[in-house]
């Protein structure tokens, strides 16, 4: 699972796009809400991410680095995926603490409900899919919500359907933007 589709995940929506030089970006000129940039990137161009630092995010080979310890946001590159998302998903809680995104508002300020997300999981399937996220396998899902190890098999597969994915990073990103599990809790 590539970076890019972790982000676009979490905000969707809203564009991501790669720069692939620092001179293709500078010409580009692109307005942006964040940057994942590597450390090298970064030491070979400090001039122009100086001021652009509370919206940088590096990204590391390791989390034992300069950067987290000056209080620049890190992602380490070399975590497991799941590790990879619940650092994302720290950093987008930190600009979001309410748990709204701006595209989720009304101009009024009232929440937007899509209809289509609100019901896309039943119940039953959302008591799945957070433990699910929380590290229990097929067995463990099914004698904790007592029902058959092959109706637990099923409901995942309908989560699976439903998402359109069956990456456990992708499904984490979905339960805890959706609040069927905290952040906390994985």
């Amino acid at each position: 699972m590539t970076l890019r589709s972790l982000l676009s995940d979490i905000t969707p929506g809203v564009d991501v796009v790669c720069y692939h030089t620092i001179e293709e970006y500078t010409a580009a000129a692109p307005v942006v809400a964040h940057l994942f940039v590597s450390a090298k990137v970064l030491f070979e161009n400090m001039e122009l991410f100086r001021p652009l630092l509370r919206r940088t995010m590096v990204i590391t080979e390791g989390d034992n680095t300069p950067f987290a310890q000056s209080g620049i946001r890190t992602i380490d590159a070399t975590a497991s995926e799941s590790a990879i998302v619940r650092q994302i998903l720290l950093i987008h809680q930190a600009g979001h603490p309410t748990g709204r995104h701006p595209h989720d508002m009304h101009k009024d300020g009232a929440e937007r409900k899509n209809s289509d997300e609100v019901s896309l999981l039943s119940q039953r399937e959302k008591e799945v899919l957070a433990l699910l996220v929380k590290g229990y396998i097929n067995k463990e899902i099914a004698d904790k919500l007592n029902i058959s190890l092959t109706t637990a098999i099923f409901h995942r597969n309908n989560i699976s359907e439903k998402l359109k994915t069956r990456s456990l990073g992708r499904l984490t990103i979905y339960a805890v933007l959706n609040n069927i599990v905290s952040l906390s809790d994985i």
